[in-house]
Order: structure tokens, then C-alpha cells, then sequence
């Protein structure tokens, strides 16, 4: 069975001259341990197809499943205990709370579930280690870089060891680096812990740990992106793609 199952997913936003295909027709399947990359060029739809993912958004039309269970078909309760328990979601901004360690920041997920803040900050810790920031563990966000910040909303996406993590340009505030332990970790915990995922970005080196290579453009799917093909390095391709 698929950890995510997506069939025939439509969402369109209008303004007053035009109608955005954000995306339009996708279907898509992605596997327990499984790495996809996904490209594109900015205003694509890579953003609201993984916010759709996470039922942050709701569909026009289509279906998305996760572990064969329709989000559309979930209570409010049903939806926000998949959102906190088996989703991590790495945004493209950090949102950390200002004034909170960084351990805290990163146990949030934990706290909400009433793990005791001693537990929590013990796993969240771990965590933060994983991602190099075993030396800020009580530095607030303004003691922290962005590239800080961001590795600690990263921790803060993983510590309940979701099943599947969507991940919004997780390299973007990284630098080369960092962005490469990064995206080695995401595929190593796809491995260890048989989770599903999705990460979109503009970085090339995500073709290095994926398992699959996908474009999308004017909100559908397109075959592997050339030049990027799965484990094998290669340039940003010539599809309009922005490294913005």
C-alpha cells in the first residue's frame, strides 16, 4: 500500500483577469522508504500540491489518501491528529516561536501530545544533534542564523518520526553543504523509518538521494527532469526553472 495515494487532484485559484491552474490533474503515488524529488519553476504548484498533501488545503476535486484513508472523508479531529502525528512538514520559513529554545521549538509537535517537557526535550535534542545544532539546543530563535533556524524547523518537523514528510525547499537557507547532510538524512530516514518523501525544491543536489525525479509545470507532472536523473548529479535543467 502506498503511504501517499493521490488521484486526479484539481485546485484552481481565480483573480479578476485569470484562472490558475495550481494544480490540475495530478496523480501520484509515493511508497513506504521512498525519496521523490520534485521540480519546477516558481508559481508551478509545487507548494499547494504538498499543502493539499498535508490537508492543509482542501481540493476542488480528486482525492488524496494517505495509507488508503481519504483526508476528505476524515472529522476535523480525524484531520488534525493526521497533521500532527503523521506528517512533518518542513516549510519554506522557519515560524519558529520567538523567545522558546531552539530544543523547545523543536518539541512542540511532542508537547502538544502531552509528552512531559523532559522526555520531549530529551528526543527533540537527538534531533537537533542529527541536523548539527547540538550546541544551540537553548539558543533562541534571534541567537540563531537562518540557516540555524531553519535546520531547527527541520528537527521540529521529524520528531515524532512521521511516516510522511513534505518538504518545501528544505535546502533553500543552506548552504551547499548543509543542504547535501540535509537531504541525506531525509533519505536516510525514508530508509529507517519506511516513510514517505516529498520534497520540492530548485536544488539540484536533490537528485543525488531521490529515488524518482519529477517536473511540474502549470500544475501537472511531467516525466524525470533531464539532466536530473535519480543519483546521478547534473545541473539545474533547462525547463525554466528559477533559483529563486
Amino acid at each position: 500500500m502506498s503511504v501517499l495515494q493521490i488521484e486526479r487532484l484539481v485546485k484552481h485559484y481565480s483573480d479578476a483577469e485569470d484562472l490558475v491552474r495550481a494544480v490540475d490533474g495530478v496523480d501520484l503515488s509515493v511508497q513506504a522508504g521512498e525519496v521523490l524529488a520534485l521540480y519546477g519553476p516558481s508559481g508551478s504548484g509545487k507548494t499547494t500540491l504538498l499543502l493539499l498533501a498535508a490537508g492543509l488545503l482542501i481540493a476542488d476535486h480528486g482525492r488524496v489518501r494517505f495509507m488508503g484513508r481519504d483526508l476528505g472523508e476524515m472529522s476535523a479531529g480525524e484531520l488534525a491528529a493526521y497533521q500532527r502525528s503523521e506528517v512533518g512538514f518542513i516549510y519554506q520559513s522557519a515560524h519558529l516561536i520567538g523567545g522558546v529554545p531552539a530544543v523547545e521549538n523543536a518539541a512542540v509537535k511532542l508537547l502538544v501530545d502531552g509528552v512531559k517537557l523532559s522526555v520531549a526535550r530529551e528526543v527533540a535534542a537527538g534531533w537537533l544533534a542529527r541536523v548539527g545544532l547540538e550546541h544551540r539546543l537553548d539558543h533562541t530563535p534571534d541567537r540563531l542564523s537562518g540557516g540555524e533556524r531553519a535546520r531547527v524547523a527541520i528537527a521540529r518537523a521529524l520528531v515524532n518520526e512521521p511516516r510522511l514528510i513534505l518538504a518545501d525547499e528544505p535546502t533553500g537557507s543552506l548552504d551547499s553543504h548543509r543542504g547535501l547532510e540535509v537531504l541525506h538524512l531525509l533519505s536516510q530516514i525514508a530508509r529507517e523509518r519506511e516513510a514517505a518523501v516529498v520534497l520540492v525544491t530548485h536544488d539540484p543536489q536533490a537528485a543525488h538521494v531521490a529515488d524518482r525525479v519529477l517536473a511540474l509545470r502549470d500544475g501537472m507532472l511531467a516525466e524525470p527532469v533531464q539532466g536530473l536523473a535519480p543519483g546521478v548529479p547534473g545541473g539545474v535543467p533547462s525547463l525554466g526553472l528559477s533559483q529563486e
